[in-house]
C-alpha cells in the first residue's frame, strides 16, 4: 500500500553554520563594533543579544538572510518577545521542528474533509498518509501544499 510521511524538519548542522556566519558578520560590521552583539544557539533556540532594539532587528534580518542561504525555510522561526533591561536588549528565536499534535489534528481534518480515499495517522511528530492509489497521495500532497500552515512541511518516505 503506497504511503508517505509529512514532517516539518530542518538540517541542524546547516542552522549551526548559518548562525556562525551571522556571528562573523556581526563582529565584522562597523555599526556593531563595541556593542557586544552576538548569536548563541542552544537546543534549537537562538539567543540574540545587543544594546538596542534597532540592532536586534538588524540582527534578525542577518539571521534570516543566512538561514535562507543555507536552505532553511525561515517559516520555522518563532520569535519570542523582546526583553530590554538597562543597556541590553535580548530576544529568543525558536527554530521549530516537528508537527505539534494540534496542527496534526487540523491537517487530518483537512484531508478527511477533502473526501480523498486515504488513511491518515499521527505518529509522534509526523503524519503518515497511506492509500491504494498513488494519484490519491499526490492529491493529498497538493492539498497540503495549498493549506495555510505556519510551518514548513516536507514530504518524505514516498513508497509505492
Amino acid at each position: 500500500m503506497p504511503s508517505f510521511d509529512v514532517v516539518s524538519d530542518f538540517d541542524a548542522h546547516e542552522a549551526t553554520n548559518a548562525i556562525d556566519q551571522a556571528n562573523r558578520e556581526v563582529t565584522n560590521r562597523f555599526d556593531f563594533k563595541g556593542t557586544g552583539s552576538k548569536f548563541v544557539l542552544e537546543e534549537n533556540v537562538v539567543n540574540l543579544t545587543s544594546q538596542s532594539e534597532f540592532q536586534l532587528q538588524q540582527m534578525l534580518d542577518i539571521l534570516r538572510q543566512k538561514l535562507v542561504k543555507r536552505g532553511i525555510d525561515i517559516a520555522c522561526m518563532k520569535e519570542e518577545e523582546l526583553e530590554i533591561s538597562g543597556n541590553e536588549a535580548r530576544q529568543k528565536v525558536i527554530l521549530r521542528q516537528g508537527i505539534e499534535t494540534s496542527l496534526a489534528r487540523d491537517l487530518v481534518k483537512k484531508v478527511k474533509a477533502s473526501k480523498i480515499k486515504v488513511q491518515t495517522a499521527i505518529q509522534g511528530e509526523k503524519l503518515r498518509i497511506s492509500g491504494k492509489k498513488r494519484d490519491d497521495l499526490q492529491a493529498v500532497i497538493a492539498l497540503l501544499k495549498d493549506a495555510d500552515v505556519d510551518l514548513p512541511l516536507q514530504y518524505e518516505n514516498f513508497r509505492d
